[in-house]
């Protein structure tokens, strides 16, 4: 009897062991394999993706918004989203770049280019896939070497269509053709408002028409440079400067008061208070940025093998409240904005 119990005792005990095992393999079998990939039962890891913003305003906002979007259309509606604004202190664009290359997100936004130049720095002889949307010139702000094949770990969307200057320059002299002088204001440390500035020059004289340039570092800044424009600029153009655009009701306010056409460098700033200007929508260039996003971290393909991307549409935009309010007689010049299919807002966003 006492055999037999032993020998019970004894296959009781493999019993165990084997279950224990295949219990063992089943865990093992819903975890990460060695390859990357991911077995079935086991939940997927959030994404990490760091967004740096260099300062808020309509334009910057709504190209993050799209990026969002696109990731949340497209599966990544649980990622983890860490958006750090500089606030425009360049020191504090340095800092944050430096804390994502160190967090090595699985993917990085960096809009405008003060901050995308900080993180393609940070990030140099990575693998961190880094994502740039709202930039002017990629090639001068040495972001990527070349627009077809960026190569290393940087792609993105360019704000600029290759035509929207020399458009804005026409329609100034079409609408106002004794203009001789046009007001800028802008950001010298700014790397892409000096290559928006340098085309508008050049296109400016190819018109009869002269450039007056006042530069602010900061938004602090930007009303004291547009009250020095009155009496010396016919009109004002804001180019697609940060600081200055993120101060631009301050711009608006010298415009209204002195009857001065407040000509932008894209389509938030019509809606925030310019009379008209030519861009396209940052919400899509955001969206479309997000979707290379996407494409890296599906492991389709690798941010560097992605071609640099351009607005492929350029509309005009005019601000009816804001052409009465800057001294604008909008019927008499009606005829000459149909020729461009305009797209009108009826009243000044307040933000």
């Amino acid at each position: 009897m006492k055999q037999r119990s032993r020998t019970l005792g004894v296959w009781f005990l493999l019993l165990c062991l084997l279950l224990a095992a295949c219990g063992a393999k089943t865990t093992s079998d819903q975890q990460q394999d060695s390859s990357g990939g991911q077995k079935a039962g086991q939940a997927k890891e959030k994404v990490q993706v760091g967004i740096t913003q260099f300062i808020e305003h309509p334009a910057l906002d709504a190209a993050r918004e799209g990026f969002i979007k696109a990731l949340k259309d497209n599966g990544y509606e649980d990622a983890e989203i860490d958006y750090q604004s500089a606030q425009g202190d360049p020191s504090t664009v340095a800092s944050i770049a430096q804390k994502f290359a160190a967090d090595k997100k699985d993917a990085i936004l960096a809009i405008s280019t003060p901050s995308a130049q900080a993180m393609v720095k940070a990030t140099q002889n990575t693998d961190i896939p880094v994502f740039f949307t709202a930039i002017t010139d990629p090639l001068s702000a040495k972001l990527v070497d070349n627009l077809e094949k960026p190569g290393k770990n940087v792609t993105g969307y360019s704000d600029t269509h290759p035509e929207t200057i020399q458009k804005l320059v026409k329609l100034i002299k079409e609408l106002k053709p004794d203009t001789k002088n046009v007001g800028i204001i802008y950001n010298s440390g700014e790397a892409n408002s000096v290559v928006n500035v340098e085309n508008a020059r050049k296109a400016l004289q190819a018109n009869g028409m002269k450039a007056v340039e006042v530069n602010a570092s900061n938004t602090t800044e930007v009303k004291q440079a547009a009250d020095s424009l009155v009496g010396k600029a016919d009109v004002i153009y804001v180019p697609k400067d940060n600081t200055a655009v993120a101060a631009l009701k301050t711009i608006v306010q010298v415009a209204e008061k002195n009857k001065i056409p407040m000509f932008v460098g894209e389509m938030d700033s019509v809606r925030n208070g310019g009379f008209a200007g030519f861009g396209a929508d940052y919400h899509d260039l955001g969206y479309q940025t997000g979707l290379m996003a996407v494409k890296v971290l599906k492991g389709e393909a690798k941010s560097g093998d992605i071609p640099v991307g351009f607005p492929k549409e350029l509309n005009l935009g005019v601000n009816k409240e804001a052409a009465a309010n800057e001294g604008i007689d909008l019927e008499k010049i009606k005829p000459i904005i149909e020729k461009y299919n305009p797209v009108y807002y009826e009243k000044t966003e307040k933000k």
